[in-house]
């Protein structure tokens, strides 16, 4: 019986956190749009057009061949030079399809005095941006399994619509399982605090359709640098649990390790995978982090932003 009215209690207490993270979000929606039309203003003026990968008849470049994807599309000329696979891709002329996911789960819910806005707030504002920029340059933006691809030149209001209409259910920090086009791109924008087999799954999943894809980590300055010290209560937001460090400074060295040992094996999955993984930190300015990325949606290297 405890247990049953215990669950009960837990779940009222679930929708109350959930109507409430909504009607914050719908609160904070003007403002972010706002900035990510300012950001995406400033970024345009120093960016020229992309090329992209497609049916046209011109050679881009070549890439790292995808578990899944038909034997005939190898370029084995290519291949023969080194001990990987190669696919030689053409440059695209027409405009396919920018699938942009910002993770609004529970965790990137976080601010910490060393930023002024919380890791939810800088996603949505890249997100925003990015979308008006790929859009200005002629490409259709989705949101996986919530808005269809547009080229809509209100691309930000129309996403703004979208995110807002589902601030009632529990986000999750990876796109769903939702379809893409072999010739999509896929943007998550993410702090990627999930178990690295299901961030392995993810990419695997998109990657074997035959679509790009780019991972921007996003943290607030404090994730990194730990300062902690003494008696301090840590607060898991997804689930709402707590631990209690003694001395919190002893900690660092392993949380440090930590950290970068899973910053290694996400970076691992996206370059075998043929993705590039990048790291904005929400104390650094979101129109840096949108130039690096938008270079890596063209020609160039695989890395981008990370350290």
């Amino acid at each position: 019986m405890f247990g049953l009215t215990d669950n009960r209690q837990d779940g009222v207490q679930e929708t109350h956190r959930l109507s409430r993270d909504g009607e914050m979000l719908a609160a904070a929606l003007p403002r972010l749009v706002l900035e990510a039309r300012r950001v995406a203003s400033t970024v345009v003026h120093g960016l020229h057009g992309r090329r992209r990968a497609g049916s046209g008849e011109n050679f881009w470049q070549f890439r790292r061949f995808n578990d899944g994807e038909p034997a005939s599309r190898v370029d084995w000329r290519r291949s023969a030079r080194d001990q990987h696979l190669y696919v030689r891709e053409q440059e695209w002329e027409a405009a396919h399809t920018v699938w942009i996911w910002p993770d609004r789960s529970a965790s990137m819910q976080f601010v910490s005095p060393l930023a002024w806005e919380t890791k939810r707030d800088r996603c949505l504002v890249l997100a925003f941006a990015l979308a008006e920029i790929m859009v200005k340059g002629g490409e259709r933006v989705g949101i996986p399994g919530l808005m269809r691809p547009t080229a809509s030149r209100a691309i930000i209001d129309r996403m703004a619509e979208a995110i807002l209409a589902d601030s009632t259910e529990k986000p999750a920090g990876l796109p769903p399982k939702a379809p893409v086009s072999r010739l999509s791109e896929v943007v998550i924008l993410s702090d990627c605090l999930v178990p690295v087999e299901e961030f392995q799954d993810e990419v695997k999943s998109l990657a074997m359709s035959g679509s790009r894809g780019h991972v921007l980590q996003i943290n607030d300055p404090i994730e990194e640098t730990f300062p902690y010290k003494g008696r301090v209560e840590f607060e898991e937001l997804e689930d709402g649990l707590t631990i209690t460090a003694g001395r919190a400074e002893t900690w660092r060295d392993d949380y440090t390790a930590r950290l970068a040992a899973h910053r290694a094996a996400l970076r691992l999955e996206c370059d075998q995978r043929g993705w590039s993984f990048g790291i904005h930190r929400t104390d650094q300015p979101p129109s840096a982090a949108i130039l690096a990325l938008h270079q890596r949606m063209g020609p160039g290297s695989r890395d981008v932003g990370g350290r």
